[in-house]
């Protein structure tokens, strides 16, 4: 009979009991970043570096991908935030934009109002989905929009081909609150409870599944309160367990930084970069922004499974099994493999995120 002895073997999850260290991730967070690190770029500001598209080439595919190198550098190893000035030089596709999305805005209003991820459903101006609903309002400049040979860049410079782009646009009005600081999906949007029971190799690997940025459709001075940014924080592993700690908190409201953008620039990160909107202490600035969330193609199932039709055709099975076991082994590993459980991709419409969280609710134990 095998005898078990004690293991080096390391857990493989974070636990909620062992509490992150701080001091390792001020370490962290002390480094800074200089111009001469990124040599395209055309300045370094607060630990941010700043590319003015404006004076770059866009036909030449040398620089294109010494680019990429540059901006993959800064997400993955840099300072994690990266500001691309001048994205959209063309105000007018702005202002378009912000047109069509007006009209979606009042339209929505005429419905039941949807809540945000941090603010009460009545604080901001939200649209779920914009990107499809852009389409379909004005498919003319929606094609113009997103025809952007820079937005493509950036993607693929972080995802590689194959991406998916979503969008929601924010309008953050003045007196607006300023968010808590956060991570971001997936793992982000999960309760610490939830991201515990994911494992350390999935925890580091989900920042590399999606592309954070923004399209800035207003003019942010910092009193507007644009995007709090803690360059180097999404170098720390146990960051998804972290951020929501009052000491990490503390440290990110002491240390943060913002920039003042303009209309038409962009603002892309890595989504374990700790961050959160800022308060909006203007009297006339509606702070507005297309959010842009890309994910990668790996980040998608081979085949396309319709999981109702299978759930109809084995629930009095599953619950003749339920009422003779209870919650067994079995009966939720039947429900983890056929069920869908997570709550994404969603109508986030009809499905607004659960009240206090950043998601919908999603599947317990006790679903089924």
């Amino acid at each position: 009979m095998a005898t078990h002895s004690s293991s080096n073997i390391p857990s493989r999850v974070f636990s909620i009991g062992s509490e992150p260290s701080l001091s390792a991730f001020k370490k962290l967070c002390s480094q800074e970043a200089f111009q001469q690190d990124y040599p395209l770029s055309s300045q370094v500001l607060s630990n941010v570096p700043i590319y003015n598209l404006a004076q770059i080439d866009t036909g030449d595919k040398g620089l294109h991908a010494r680019l990429q190198a540059e901006w993959h550098h800064i997400l993955l190893a840099g300072p994690g935030v990266v500001a691309l000035k001048n994205m959209y030089p063309d105000k007018q596709l702005i202002e378009k934009a912000n047109s069509v999305y007006g009209g979606i805005i009042e339209s929505e209003k005429q419905a039941a109002r949807k809540g945000d991820h941090f603010s009460s459903s009545s604080a901001n101006d939200r649209i779920w989905n914009s990107f499809s609903k852009h389409c379909l309002s004005e498919p003319e400049s929606f094609v113009e929009y997103y025809s952007n040979p820079w937005l493509s860049l950036i993607c693929e410079a972080w995802l590689g081909p194959g991406y998916r782009i979503t969008s929601q646009v924010n309008v953050v009005k003045p007196g607006g609150a300023a968010q808590v600081s956060h991570r971001d999906y997936h793992l982000g949007f999960q309760t610490a409870e939830a991201c515990e029971k994911f494992p350390i190799a999935i925890q580091i690997a989900s920042q590399l599944l999606t592309l954070q940025g923004a399209v800035v459709h207003s003019e942010m001075p910092v009193e507007s309160g644009p995007t709090r940014l803690l360059p180097f924080s999404q170098r720390f592993d146990e960051g998804y367990m972290a951020y929501r700690l009052p000491q990490f908190k503390a440290y990110f409201l002491e240390n943060y930084v913002s920039l003042p953008l303009s209309t038409g620039d962009g603002l892309f990160f890595n989504p374990a970069l700790f961050h959160a909107a800022g308060e909006n202490v203007t009297e006339d600035v509606q702070r507005t922004a297309n959010l842009l969330q890309v994910s990668s193609a790996f980040g998608k199932p081979m085949e396309s499974i319709d999981a109702l039709p299978l759930i109809e055709a084995t629930w009095d099975l599953l619950k003749g099994r339920f009422a003779r076991e209870g919650e067994s082994a079995g009966v939720k590993a039947y429900v983890a493999a056929v069920a869908e459980g997570y709550p994404f991709p969603t109508n986030l419409d009809r499905r607004p995120p659960a009240p206090g969280g950043m998601a919908p609710e999603w599947k317990r134990e006790r679903d089924f």
